[in-house]
């Protein structure tokens, strides 16, 4: 018998806020403003990991360019 490990598909906005080391209230901030783009589900808001990929390698590749100025 094998065992099926479910990867999860999407994050809810607090589960990326503790991913970010982010405030709950920036982490929604960030999605109003595009900076993280996210999924509308019902009443809620969903984020795909890669969003928050995109978001951190922006961020990363922002903070290069000041460097290198």
């Amino acid at each position: 018998m094998s065992t099926t490990v479910i990867q999860r598909k999407w994050h809810t906005t607090a589960e990326v806020a503790a991913m970010l080391g982010y405030g709950l209230s920036k982490t929604k901030m960030l999605i109003l403003t595009g900076e993280i783009r996210s999924i509308k589900d019902g009443r809620s808001r969903r984020i795909l990991p890669r969003y928050v990929d995109e978001y951190i390698e922006r961020r990363a590749r922002e903070a290069e360019q000041g460097w290198s100025v």
